[in-house]
């Protein structure tokens, strides 16, 4: 009820509390899948998509919403909430649906990271500067995860992808991807290389494209 209620509310009446009360309510609600198979969003993701305008009748075609998730968590698919509508009342991306898996929340709120998305200015890096580099734990990078990456990357005819988790302070981290592993592409293709890394994880990993020339050695995606 509440969920549905949300749902109801004005384009212009939503703001970030909105999307924390309909997050929660979805997270704890149900939702009848609109079609089997997952479709092509306008950004050329694929989604599953669902409705959470469910009547009394439809109960028996419904399934909770963290059944739902978790499915997708390992297919490497996102969620498009009531596409059926002007414009759906949420997207979420594969990164922000293991993430909610992996900690219960869809959206980090309180960063201690440099930015929501992939990191379009040049960032560079000395060894000296930096107080960690290492490997992405299983928390921060499940190997699943990991899994449904490289099987993008492979797509892309990149077999050998690198990566480096660093920090200066060891409070704001970087999730950086070799370049010369992604086969040196031209700087003016990196945005967009890292923007579609970036559907993969959560909106608050930062993501760099970096040479890995005088760092410490990058680990194999």
């Amino acid at each position: 009820m509440i969920l549905k209620k949300l749902a109801l509310t004005p384009e212009r009446e939503r703001n970030i509390q909105w999307e924390d009360q309909f997050l929660t309510a979805l997270a704890e609600g149900k939702v009848a899948v609109m079609s089997p198979d997952p479709i092509e969003g306008p950004d050329g993701w694929p989604y599953l998509v669902v409705t959470t305008e469910i009547n009394d009748s439809d109960h028996n075609i419904s399934e909770p919403t963290q059944k739902v998730i978790q499915w997708l968590s390992t297919r490497g698919i996102g969620l498009a909430v009531n596409p059926q509508k002007e414009a759906p009342d949420f997207i979420l991306n594969y990164g922000m649906l293991w993430f909610f898996c992996s900690t219960g929340k869809f959206i980090q709120r309180h960063k201690t990271t440099l930015s929501d998305t992939f990191i379009k200015e040049k960032v560079e890096y000395k060894a000296s500067q930096l107080s960690h580099a290492g490997t992405p734990t299983e928390e921060y990078l499940p190997s699943h995860v990991r899994t449904i990456l490289r099987d993008f990357f492979r797509d892309q005819n990149i077999f050998d992808a690198r990566l480096l988790l660093l920090s200066k302070d060891k409070i704001k981290y970087d999730l950086a991807f070799s370049v010369e592993s992604l086969g040196n592409p031209k700087e003016s293709e990196w945005e967009g290389i890292g923007e579609a890394i970036s559907w993969f994880l959560p909106l608050h990993y930062p993501i760099v494209i970096i040479s890995e020339k005088g760092l410490p050695p990058f680990t194999n995606l």
